[in-house]
């Protein structure tokens, strides 16, 4: 098996290619974030968020710079009219670009307070936007404008693109970050990185009944991420996580059952991660100063 891959179980292993490696597709960022695979156009975006701008990379080679500034852009996902929904450190926000490439802010409060520095999200087959709002981008200067935060707290929400109402699907985590639904969307996952600024915090994933669509259950963790972070994650086909492990250096794969099915060792800090190409079965990766791209022997599933 190709260096740098580690199974764990037999289902990793028609998961991998044996003549596939891990390639770095573009470097000189400060920290890479947020990618997001745009099929129609045959490119793909990413945060470079302290240098404040989007960048753009073309099965080509080509890259360009899509947006600058760019508001400190975070994770990225597309909504079902293909349109690029963004969470936004600088403004507080999730915010929608339009087919005409005008960006409109979607909700930026609750309950009249700033939201705090939306970090991860995902569209639900129904068109709602869920995402996570921890503190980051208002930590410092270097990701965004320091600031208090006027909620005094981390959550996730669901905001209605329809009705304009947002509101808090989960209130107990420490720093919720990355965010995704399983392939039938009866279950939401979620990331808890409160590990990255307290000793012994929580590093892990959670996994939530989602109840008649709209709210969640209390939720169990799913798995601990050891050693690192998950941070962003995807899932595929079968309804596999792949994820982000931070400190690791690592891409992981966990089976829905929470199987540790293997890992792909990645020469930087792993931030987030998507599956795109024409077929999906194509992994893109960002890492602290780079992006990184993997063949598979596995499709992502859309809807995440």
């Amino acid at each position: 098996m190709t260096e740098g891959y580690h199974i764990y179980d037999p289902r990793m292993r028609p998961m991998l290619l044996m003549n596939a490696a891990v390639e770095r597709i573009a470097t000189g960022f400060r920290w890479a974030e947020g990618p997001v695979w745009f099929g129609d156009a045959n490119c793909l975006l990413w945060s470079d968020i302290p240098n404040d701008r989007i960048m753009r990379w073309w099965p080509t080679g080509e890259m360009d710079v899509y947006r600058a500034p760019a508001r400190f852009t975070n994770g990225h996902t597309r909504d079902r009219q293909g349109r690029l929904i963004s969470c936004e450190h600088g403004g507080r926000c999730i915010s929608r670009t339009e087919y005409d490439g005008r960006v409109t802010v979607l909700v930026d409060r609750f309950e009249n307070k700033k939201l705090n520095s939306p970090n991860d999200v995902v569209v639900k087959s129904d068109g709602s936007i869920w995402f996570t709002d921890p503190d980051y981008g208002i930590m410092s200067d270097y990701e965004g404008h320091r600031a208090e935060s006027e909620i005094g707290a981390c959550r996730v929400y669901r905001f209605d693109p329809a009705s304009n109402t947002l509101a808090v699907v989960a209130d107990d985590y420490e720093r919720p970050n990355g965010i995704a639904f399983s392939p039938d969307e009866r279950f939401l996952y979620v990331a808890d990185t409160g590990f990255t600024h307290r000793e012994g915090g929580p590093h892990h994933i959670r996994v939530h009944e989602v109840i008649d669509g709209v709210r969640l259950g209390a939720g169990r963790v799913f798995t601990v991420i050891e050693p690192g972070f998950a941070d962003g994650f995807r899932l595929d086909e079968h309804g596999n996580i792949w994820t982000s492990c931070g400190s690791g250096n690592a891409v992981a794969a966990f089976a829905p059952d929470a199987t540790p099915l293997g890992k792909i060792d990645i020469p930087e800090m792993v931030s987030n991660l998507c599956f795109g190409g024409p077929k999906r079965n194509r992994l893109f990766i960002t890492a602290t100063t780079s992006v990184y791209s993997l063949y598979l022997g596995v499709r992502g599933h859309p809807i995440s």
